[in-house]
């Protein structure tokens, strides 16, 4: 057994230990390797990788994690080496994607339980086995989480209470039973956030869950509010989303409310983690990006980054969306079909790939089988309660309608318009009115083109080029206006219009722009006058938030 630490050392390990409770990660780190420069403990050695891994940093992290097991195991302190144990089959997992390694751990963490006799911990063996589990068996994950949660009331263990919760939730929205999940998902993080867990990487464990399976269920809104409800947290800790797995979700997340940039910054964050990450779980990462590619039309640079990961499950939606937009309908549908007999039973999932092949098949214009994908895909979300599911059935089904002249296709354009627009997800719902315009137009103009125009503005403020580019060329074609109000409307500017415009976007008045440029404020307000014209605006304020969006920043 090792020589228990001196005074010193225990001191300064309790201050070092006090600094990581309360979220000063570089004080933590600075005191725990000045400790290590004395003498190597397992105390110091895990509590270094903590401060690390808050301090994004988890390949130095996990490979301290790893020296601190062993110590413990020298020092014979078998609990801190159980739990040293569980955080690198976590961190393999969630970070890495590295499932043997997290099995290896787990059995590692099993032993210890066993051997050293210590059945409290046996819940949080139960948690991490419900973990691997979701990746292939959600049932049985289910049932682990639900033994864990019953370990953790018998035992009174609030934090393993919010883990197995929210792990419990998360398996359960993925089979479909998002009502069920949700409201486990919604207790845990209200147990997290309202103080009434003692470490913080509970709350970490349970942000992962709720973010991981609101990114799954497209349930955006209810991400959003809890992320909002985490502000408070995010600003004395910093981001609860550490794992690379979380990252990944919640850049989806940002995705599908339409916060397009900030989506791409999480993402190649995440892909950024270091050598140790699967490439499964980079392919994630990568088919997330490609498919903000595709959507703002820039299918080359989706293709080159993606290559390479083409074999790999989750490239295959991207992979097919991009052979159909190069007119290769028939690989695309093969992608699609060949993913769909080999997927596990994912309920998600499955509507996923339905809902794709309804797109390919409008695509090459045969609206029969279209219509047949469709009726299949609203089948598939009448099993299940996921708001997000419902809604894109309702606009599949309705695309496929109209393409085969059906009356009754407007009635599911405006459920599905009326379902986005309620779960926050812009570019879903203006596709949806983009659609319903279409299909309303021969018997009600007017809102046809109302409809068409709104689409329009959401496509152009998203950045959404092929479908801002469809809404404009229908406008034309009914021969109505179409003025382009996102980046490309910049090129009918003059070079002083231009500057005008930058220099309304800094919040300058004519005034102060007249004494930038050198010119009087009248002159200023004829150029404002015109770009206001030019870019369809009606007033100044507008201009304003236009500059900001659209302007290239210095």
């Amino acid at each position: 057994m090792a020589e228990k630490p001196t005074d010193d050392v225990a001191a300064r390990l309790a201050a070092a230990g006090s600094a990581l409770s309360a979220g000063r990660w570089e004080e933590a780190r600075d005191g725990f390797k000045a400790i290590l420069e004395v003498e190597e403990s397992g105390a110091a050695l895990f509590g270094l990788a903590l401060a690390l891994w808050w301090l994004r940093d988890p390949v130095s992290s996990v490979r301290l994690q790893e020296r601190a097991f062993g110590m413990f195991r020298r020092e014979e302190d078998n609990e801190n080496a159980f739990f040293t144990a569980m955080y690198l089959c976590l961190g393999y997992d969630m970070t890495f994607g590295n499932l043997s390694a997290s099995r290896g751990w787990l059995a590692k963490a099993r032993r210890v339980v066993e051997d050293c006799e210590l059945d409290p911990l046996r819940g949080w063996v139960l948690l991490c086995e419900a973990v691997i589990l979701h990746h292939d068996d959600l049932t049985a994950a289910t049932e682990k989480a639900r033994e864990a949660l019953n370990v953790a009331r018998v035992t009174n263990d609030v934090e393993l209470d919010v883990c197995a919760r929210s792990q419990l939730g998360a398996s359960l929205v993925e089979l479909g039973r998002t009502r069920e999940g949700t409201a486990l998902l919604d207790e845990a993080m209200a147990g997290a956030l309202g103080g009434e867990v003692q470490t913080l990487d509970a709350v970490v464990l349970a942000s992962c869950c709720t973010i991981t399976s609101c990114s799954k269920a497209a349930d955006v809104k209810r991400a959003t509010q809890w992320i909002r409800a985490a502000t408070d947290f995010n600003e004395k800790y910093g981001s609860p989303h550490l794992y690379t797995i979380c990252r990944v979700h919640y850049g989806r997340v940002l995705l599908l409310s339409g916060q397009w940039a900030l989506a791409e910054a999480e993402l190649t964050a995440a892909l950024s983690v270091g050598q140790l990450v699967e490439p499964e779980l980079h392919a994630e990462a990568l088919a997330l990006l490609g498919q903000l590619r595709v959507t703002q039309g820039r299918v080359g640079e989706a293709e080159q980054l993606i290559a390479g990961y083409e074999q790999h499950a989750a490239v295959v939606p991207v992979l097919a969306a991009i052979r159909a937009v190069q007119g290769r309908f028939e690989v695309a549908e093969w992608l699609v079909r060949r993913r769909l007999d080999l997927i596990a039973a994912s309920p998600l999932a499955e509507a996923e790939l339905r809902g794709l092949l309804v797109e390919i098949e409008l695509a090459r214009g045969k609206s029969q089988e279209a219509l047949a994908e469709a009726e299949a895909l609203s089948a598939v979300a009448s099993r299940l309660d996921a708001p997000a599911v419902s809604a894109r059935s309702h606009y599949l089904l309705g695309r496929a309608l109209a393409a085969a002249g059906n009356d009754t296709a407007a009635r599911q354009l405006e459920l599905a318009k009326t379902a986005f627009v309620e779960l926050a997800m812009p570019y879903d719902a203006a596709r949806s009115g983009f659609a319903l315009a279409r299909s309303i137009r021969a018997s009600h103009e007017d809102a046809a083109a109302e409809e068409a125009r709104e689409a329009l503005t959401t496509f152009e403020a998203l950045g959404a080029a092929p479908d801002a580019d469809a809404a404009a060329a229908l406008l034309r074609e009914w021969g109505l206006k179409a003025v382009r109000r996102g980046p490309d409307a910049l090129g009918g500017l003059t070079t002083r219009e231009r500057e005008i415009l930058a220099l309304l976007g800094e919040g300058l008045s004519n005034r102060e722009i007249a004494a930038r440029l050198f010119i009087t404020p009248k002159t200023v307000e004829h150029h404002v006058g015109h770009v206001l014209t030019k870019l369809d605006l009606r007033r100044r304020g507008e201009a304003v938030a236009f500059a900001v969006r659209h302007m290239p920043t210095k």
